[in-house]
């Protein structure tokens, strides 16, 4: 067994490397990429999904089993990593059939990043209005990490899209500190552009063994290219409010709620809302993933997928 200190350095090794990877490769200024119809033109180029115009911009998604009879499933990512973390639980959805569909939220990824307050509701209403444009009457709702807040909107704003809820590293019973300003200046971006050189290596955090993952910062690289990223971001974090009325009007609704923890997550601390969680969803099913940090679902996919899927068939008729 490695001890802890032998532990410590090989992590510190492998983010140094990464890190000077980074540095020497030849990549665009940040954000200096427009997602505009020249860039949308070049994603459908390399990539398996396909754009859909909804009310606040350009959306890009992905989508297997159309046709099928088994969910939908609807995968919502978190706070600043798009839609390819959850391409593993996409991929094994499509394998077992089923219809999953996956997209970027406005102002990360390959959609639009407009030029309005990053609230939940925006977001949220970005998933109901692709729900209803490739005719999802209503879907199990998946979200990761920041993404719980997401679904939890979905069902405040429309309920009726909702089959079941399922939480994945959830932030969205966290209490987030009150902002008296929402605003987000020319010179907040400029400071949060300053720290991009180590953002990229800071996301391998949010892993257990980060050691397994070395190509993760350098694909979270091309984000920071994208114009807008730095803004979407400061004013996702500006605008975010407590969801307790909002987790309390689901369990009066009935609506079947699970819950997904990885054991070591450092990122979003589980025993911090525990008992806020037992009173607002005393009846949820909940599960806990061993080896396993923040993105339980890459890290012990053979565990997260087993408990997945039962749940999936708890919910679903087909």
């Amino acid at each position: 067994m490695m001890n802890y200190n032998a532990f410590q350095i090989k992590h510190c090794l492998l983010l140094l490397s990464i890190f000077l990877i980074a540095c020497t490769n030849e990549l665009p200024k940040y954000e200096s990429i427009a997602k505009d119809a020249a860039f949308r033109e070049s994603v459908l180029a390399s990539n398996e999904g396909q754009y859909v115009e909804l009310t606040n911009g350009f959306t890009y998604y992905e989508q297997a089993n159309p046709d099928s009879i088994k969910g939908p499933i609807v995968l919502v990512h978190g706070f600043s990593v798009p839609s390819y973390i959850w391409e593993e639980s996409f991929h094994s959805l499509q394998k077992e059939g089923y219809r999953v569909v996956m997209l970027d939220l406005y102002g990360r990824g390959n959609s639009d990043n407009p030029d309005l307050s990053q609230t939940d509701e925006l977001r949220a209403q970005q998933v109901i209005d692709l729900m209803t444009e490739i005719d999802i009457d209503k879907a199990v709702l998946v979200g990761l990490s920041n993404g719980g807040r997401i679904i939890s909107k979905i069902a405040d704003l429309d309920a009726t899209k909702v089959q079941a809820l399922f939480y994945v590293s959830s932030s969205s019973f966290e209490d987030p500190q009150k902002q008296n300003n929402t605003y987000v200046s020319q010179r907040e971006i400029r400071d949060f552009i300053k720290t991009y050189p180590t953002r990229a290596v800071g996301q391998l955090n949010d892993f257990y063994a980060p050691e397994k993952f070395p190509n993760w910062a350098e694909k979270y690289e091309k984000l920071l290219l994208h114009k807008g990223f730095a803004k979407a971001l400061l004013s996702t974090a500006k605008n975010l409010v407590t969801l307790d009325n909002v987790h309390a009007k689901i369990a009066a609704l009935g609506i079947p709620v699970y819950t997904f923890w990885g054991v070591h997550d450092k990122v979003v601390v589980y025993s911090n809302f525990k008992e806020k969680l037992n009173n607002l969803f005393p009846n949820r099913k909940e599960f806990f993933i061993e080896k396993a940090a923040h993105l339980p679902q890459m890290e012990n996919k053979e565990e997260f997928e087993r408990f997945f899927f039962d749940s999936l068939e708890e919910v679903l008729d087909f």
